[in-house]
């Protein structure tokens, strides 16, 4: 049963509602006593879960494409080969639209005496041991007890070199508040729609009529964030779902998503991201 603040978690995110179905009906399982370990992989391209919680702990990652989580005060962006830690009891809820998405979930029961590192949620980017221990499990699925010696020893160490075996050169640095009020969850949805469009503050706030000053100050307020910011961020994460597309080049995927020049793409990106784009593709891909 959901409570109070499920709900009101779940009325915040529901603008994304016209995206497809994950099938949920493993939470329940989760929590079983006997559940040391619990495994269930979507690879089927789009994913949604309803907002949700647990009292186990949950690894996510990313083989291909993008996925939105969101949480009561954020909107991550997990990219391709990145794994997320949602720590136990964090209200959240998950979607793709990437159609080559492969999305790897893990959940741990909280043990006595972890590290600091399994009490915060964050996004990191795998080593190449730990991206390979994750692929390994691509045809587990379900409960692994105490008595699945093998799944579970394995599983057991996979948890145990977290916290070493993530690649701190390339966390994902882009993350922000999501819009609560009704006004600001249209203009975000406008803007996903025509990033490749100039959207300054004075064309948004008139489309939606109302003045450049108030659209700014609810940004301010609501989100704790400027209009430039929410917008930069949405700008680069739609070029990281571009990129993995492969169909485009640099200079096609700066225009799509806004921007005038390769150059000015590529120095906002770096901004973000602390590297150039066309590093980051390499490195999501394996190829550095």
């Amino acid at each position: 049963m959901k409570t109070e603040k499920d709900l009101s978690i779940y009325a915040k995110l529901k603008f994304y509602f016209y995206l497809y179905s994950m099938n949920d009906r493993h939470f329940g399982a989760v929590e079983e006593e006997d559940a040391a370990f619990y495994v269930y992989h979507v690879l089927t391209g789009d994913v949604k879960t309803e907002i949700h919680h647990h009292s186990s702990a949950q690894l996510v990652y990313a083989e291909g494409g993008i996925v939105h989580i969101f949480t009561d005060l954020k909107h991550w962006y997990l990219p391709a080969r990145c794994f997320m830690w949602i720590p136990a009891g964090t209200p959240h809820y998950i979607f793709s639209t990437s159609p080559k998405v492969d999305l790897y979930n893990f959940y741990f029961k909280k043990e006595e005496n972890e590290s600091g590192f399994f009490d915060e949620i964050n996004i990191y980017s795998v080593s190449h041991l730990l991206r390979e221990m994750i692929l390994y499990t691509k045809d587990w699925d379900g409960k692994i007890t105490k008595n699945d010696e093998t799944k579970y020893y394995f599983l057991k160490a996979l948890k145990g070199i977290l916290p070493e075996k993530r690649d701190k050169k390339l966390a994902f640095p882009v993350q922000h508040p999501f819009p609560k009020d009704e006004t600001l969850l249209k203009v975000a949805k406008y803007i996903h729609a025509n990033l490749e469009k100039p959207l300054t503050i004075e064309s948004t706030a008139k489309e939606f009529g109302m003045s450049t000053r108030t659209l700014s100050r609810k940004f301010k307020e609501i989100l704790g964030m400027n209009y430039v910011r929410f917008l930069r961020a949405l700008r680069i994460t739609r070029s990281l779902e571009l990129m993995l597309e492969g169909k485009y080049n640099m200079y096609e995927i700066s225009m799509m998503v806004g921007y005038n020049s390769l150059s000015s793409f590529s120095n906002i990106f770096k901004k973000v991201i602390g590297i150039p784009p066309t590093e980051y593709l390499q490195r999501l891909k394996g190829d550095v």
